[in-house]
């Protein structure tokens, strides 16, 4: 099960609301989502078999889902969209009760999107080791062994060991909140405790059990919402409007701690796989390439006489001189400077983007849609000239819009354009014009990404602008 209802504010201007750090990547290969879904299906381990995933995301991220799936081949899965965030403890429960409608009380294995495990032998062995104990424990967890006092993690107290074999297990006594750095530095200097990863297994009885005794009103309203949910093709949908009642809750609040400190045996086994929850610009820094001066550098920079820093680019030249412990990204449409020590602070950035109601705390110049998606390159009051990608065989809806008429230019592929009455096929370097106020449609009939470039003209250029007639994706009209 993996949960991904993260926002990853903290990697602001890279992370986004509508594209967070689960999707993005960091090496270069696969997005922190993908390596969570290929770690999982990885598992090996004679007697078990691995059922196919349940993921439990926000709603506006479930196309963004699907696509990242189906580029690595996993094509059977079950999407759980939630109408709306209610943190960790309501994800688990309606990933569990998805779990136990497809299996007799299946072990449920769940882990967040947007981790970093960069040695896969050490997460199969102790995730081995996790299933093995599984029965001898309520509940199990993979707890990070510390390799410096960090106070921006929780902590497990761990007690005797309960097991012997290819890794040990041991039996959790205390969770403990992130502490001051004093107590952080005693708990790392003592050896009896573990970060804590926010990974668990659990029966899914044993779940639904505790979750009852100690939260019965989430238990409560997970449940009616699922009863009611409503399957889309992959996607399963809890009723909007009785998961909107749920409280929000981390699995740790709810339940966890309670178990803990009311008889549930909870056993961990320690992971050492250069684990990171890359929870802000720092932990990028510390777990990148660094070269001979201590940087970490993505895209095209150009560092001089600059140590201890992460320069990041996405679309430009970098160049930077005389920097110290900074941390520099760039993106497109905004750009972040900050010591490395601050870089928690950024939250409070988007916070004010938020409030301002700015698209730079949702969007980046590149925003992702079901059928592909679109590149704003420049703007004034009175014209914006977009590039636009449509996957293969996708289109978009049967729209109009009251302010603004379009001019369409194909640069590659093949597009069929419906305008008014009219259908037409048009190739590289054709053209045509939407009048303001027509019916309209853009379809990629053929095998390639259709890509063009289209300029809007108008009094108003706003993406409200859209009336729907028809649309493939469920989208308001």
């Amino acid at each position: 099960m993996i949960l991904s209802g993260g926002s990853g504010t903290r990697l602001w201007p890279l992370s986004r609301a509508g594209f967070p750090k689960q999707f993005l990547s960091f090496d270069g290969t696969f997005s922190l989502f993908q390596h969570a879904v290929k770690r999982l299906l990885a598992i090996r381990m004679e007697g078990v078999s691995i059922a196919d995933p349940v993921i439990v995301a926000n709603e506006e991220h479930r196309f963004i889902i699907q696509d990242q799936l189906k580029a690595i081949g996993v094509v059977r899965f079950d999407i759980i969209p939630e109408p709306a965030g209610r943190n960790t403890a309501p994800a688990l429960t309606l990933a569990t009760l998805r779990a136990a409608e497809r299996e007799h009380d299946p072990l449920c294995f769940a882990v967040p999107a947007d981790q970093q495990i960069p040695d896969l032998a050490a997460f199969q062995t102790a995730v081995q080791a996790a299933i093995s104990a599984a029965d001898q424990f309520s509940i199990m967890t993979l707890g990070i062994q510390p390799d410096r006092p960090e106070t921006g993690f929780g902590y497990i107290r761990f007690e005797e060991q309960t097991q012997n074999g290819m890794q040990a297990v041991y039996k959790v006594s205390q969770f403990v909140e992130k502490p001051d750095l004093t107590t952080a530095e005693s708990y790392v200097k003592s050896g009896l405790y573990l970060w804590n990863s926010g990974m668990f297994m659990v029966r899914a009885s044993v779940w639904h059990d505790a979750l009852q005794r100690f939260r019965p009103d989430i238990a409560d309203a997970v449940r009616k919402a699922w009863q009611e949910h409503t399957q889309d093709g992959c996607f399963l949908r809890p009723d909007a409007v009785l998961f909107s009642q749920c409280p929000s809750e981390s699995i740790d609040y709810a339940v966890i701690e309670p178990c803990a400190a009311s008889g549930y045996t909870i056993g961990v086994v320690p992971l050492n796989a250069g684990w990171s929850d890359l929870g802000a610009w720092n932990a990028v820094w510390q777990t990148g390439a660094q070269d001979t001066d201590q940087n970490v550098c993505h895209g095209d920079v150009i560092a001089q006489d600059t140590t201890g820093s992460l320069l990041y680019s996405t679309s430009r030249l970098l160049a930077v001189v005389g920097l110290r412990d900074l941390v520099v990204v760039e993106t497109p449409d905004a750009v972040l400077v900050a010591p490395l020590e601050k870089s928690q602070s950024v939250k409070d950035v988007v916070s004010i983007l938020q409030q301002q109601q700015r698209p730079e705390a949702v969007t980046q110049r590149q925003v992702h849609r079901p059928w592909g998606w679109y590149m704003s390159v420049d703007e004034d009051s009175r014209f914006k000239v977009k590039r636009i990608m449509v996957k293969p065989g996708a289109s978009l809806s049967l729209q109009m819009h009251h302010h603004r008429a379009e001019h369409w230019i194909v640069v590659k592929g093949t597009a069929e354009i419906t305008c008014g009455e009219q259908v037409s096929l048009f190739t590289e370097n054709q053209s045509t014009y939407i009048p303001l106020g027509m019916k309209h449609r853009l379809r990629n009939p053929g095998t390639i990404p259709l890509e063009i470039i289209e300029v809007q003209s108008g009094s108003y250029l706003g993406e409200d602008d859209i009336v729907r007639f028809e649309d493939t994706y469920g989208r308001a009209k």
